[in-house]
């Protein structure tokens, strides 16, 4: 997507992106009665972004989506969110994330980067590069643990 900028998130825009989050995650079917029901779930917590592991897409001066990677332990590192605006879907942005976020990881030291994803997602994690290698328990119920070499 031409004029897409990906940067650090910075303190300030943590409500903008705990917003993005929810709007995103309520789109989707199988998580929108739990999300209802626990509407705490919701939450990017400062230390996250602070730490500089948090990522915004930016279009033309608008955040339209966001990631974040965190290291876990010597040679992995987690996507731990991905979330790009209802409106601006299917456009590259989540790839371009998944991308960046693949570089920071392999820059820190990880070999591998892998997500806890919902299993709507599946095709496109795979798209990007990850293999299924089992499941994991979640909030929300059962989600695909996929990994890829960065």
């Amino acid at each position: 997507m031409e004029d897409l900028l990906i940067r650090r998130a910075i303190l300030s825009e943590q409500k903008e992106l705990e917003d993005l989050q929810l709007r995103a995650s309520l789109t989707n079917a199988g998580d929108r009665k739990a999300l209802l029901a626990h509407p705490d779930a919701i939450e990017l917590p400062l230390a996250q972004i602070a730490a500089g592991g948090v990522f915004v897409a930016e279009w033309r001066g608008t955040i339209v989506g966001f990631a974040a990677v965190e290291p876990r332990g010597d040679e992995e590192s987690e996507l731990d969110a991905l979330f790009v605006d209802p409106n601006m879907r299917r456009r590259g942005i989540a790839r371009s994330l998944v991308a960046h976020c693949a570089e920071v990881a392999r820059t820190r030291g990880s070999a591998f980067l892998y997500v806890v994803g919902n299993p709507h997602a599946r095709e496109f994690y795979a798209a990007c590069g990850f293999n299924l290698i089992g499941t994991s328990e979640t909030r929300f119920g059962t989600g695909l643990l996929m990994r890829m070499m960065v």
